[in-house]
């Protein structure tokens, strides 16, 4: 991956290829893309500039569509850093990095035609996930953090919300300790992927574990606020990290399966399924983007949500059990009631209020 300075200055030239990189990276933060998703999107369009400049194409009117084609190619051909050929979704998004790129010349009129306008991706395929765990991994997995360090305890937590709630790794290391509402089993995933935010249920053992681990191992300056999960220093914790340890513990299970923290996303989605769980709530469980017309009355369907989990999920607590430590995490909280007809319709009409405002491209 070839270095991409975090704040480049402009080049000398605002004519050259990388002047117009330049222009498109201050538009995509200008409207408030998310940082990793400008990174790569720079970092896809230096590749593409690299390639080009082995190749003696200095100006933005030398690449034609036959040279974006040339570009594919060489993009079916090469290797990641791994050493390995790119996936088929990598090369994909390296080629959309250069669709939008041109998209957004065409519109800010720096070009007269677009060469990427017809640009056919290579055919995805349909894949399942290469691993997922059985309820039984899963638990292996599980216990293998030593709990009685803080790391450990920390670690086991971190597991548990994996396993729990299907969350990205980003969406955890984000999370605050004021996300986690266990008198109501929801968390709140704050500025997720796209820059969303949802609630998603989680489960009272997860829940369990996250107290257990702020009451005796979370180290942090403010100990009512701040992240929830954190390191020695009371920081965040670093993403590569937390993969690191995720594969270890996968590792050291030796159920012979390949993984990250990803792997629990697959896991949970797949077991809650096999359980019966409606694929509706699961997509909306993983906060998948294509779901935005339902994201308005969110917060009626966690009720419902909420229960679906409670009664799919392999990590359940005995319901004698489970019934004790609601009971005992109602005490004292209001709570609120359940969603009336209603409700419903006055975010339906919400909603057809605002059906006719058109996204910003």
């Amino acid at each position: 991956m070839p270095y991409v300075e975090r704040n480049p200055a402009p080049p000398s030239d605002p004519r050259s290829l990388k002047a117009y990189v330049h222009a498109y990276i201050e538009h995509l933060k200008v409207r408030n893309y998310a940082t990793q998703s400008v990174q790569y999107k720079r970092a896809s369009l230096i590749w593409f500039l690299d390639w080009c400049k082995e190749r003696g194409i200095e100006r933005i009117q030398e690449i034609t569509r036959p040279v974006l084609q040339r570009y594919q190619r060489h993009l079916y051909h090469a290797v990641g850093r791994n050493g390995k050929p790119l996936s088929i979704q990598s090369q994909c998004n390296r080629l959309t990095a250069i669709r939008t790129w041109f998209r957004f010349l065409m519109r800010q009129n720096l070009i007269l035609y677009n060469p990427a306008s017809e640009m056919e991706y290579p055919k995805r395929e349909k894949r399942l996930p290469k691993h997922t765990l059985t309820a039984e991994e899963a638990e292996q997995v599980m216990n293998q953090p030593d709990i009685t360090t803080p790391e450990g305890l920390r670690d086991r937590a971190i597991l548990e919300v994996f396993y729990s709630t299907g969350i990205r790794r980003a969406e955890l290391i984000g999370l605050d300790l004021a996300d986690v509402n266990g008198s109501a089993g929801v968390l709140a995933v704050r500025q997720g992927k796209g820059r969303k935010d949802r609630f998603v249920p989680i489960g009272e053992r997860a829940l369990i574990w996250i107290d257990k681990y702020v009451e005796e191992a979370r180290t942090a300056p403010d100990e009512s606020h701040g992240p929830l999960f954190t390191d020695e220093t009371g920081q965040r914790l670093d993403p590569h990290r937390v993969s690191r340890a995720v594969k270890k513990y996968i590792t050291n299970s030796g159920v012979n399966k390949d993984g990250r923290c990803h792997l629990f996303r697959h896991t949970m989605a797949t077991l809650m399924l096999e359980n019966g769980a409606d694929i509706r709530f699961i997509q909306q469980m993983l906060g998948h983007a294509h779901l935005s017309t339902t994201e308005i009355y969110t917060h009626v369907a966690i009720h419902k949500l909420k229960s679906i989990h409670e009664a799919t999920h392999p990590a359940r607590l005995p319901e004698d059990v489970a019934k004790r430590v609601k009971q005992a995490r109602e005490q004292g909280n209001e709570q609120d009631p359940d969603p009336t007809p209603e409700d419903v319709l006055d975010l339906l009409e919400q909603e057809a209020e605002e059906e006719g405002e058109d996204d910003d491209d």
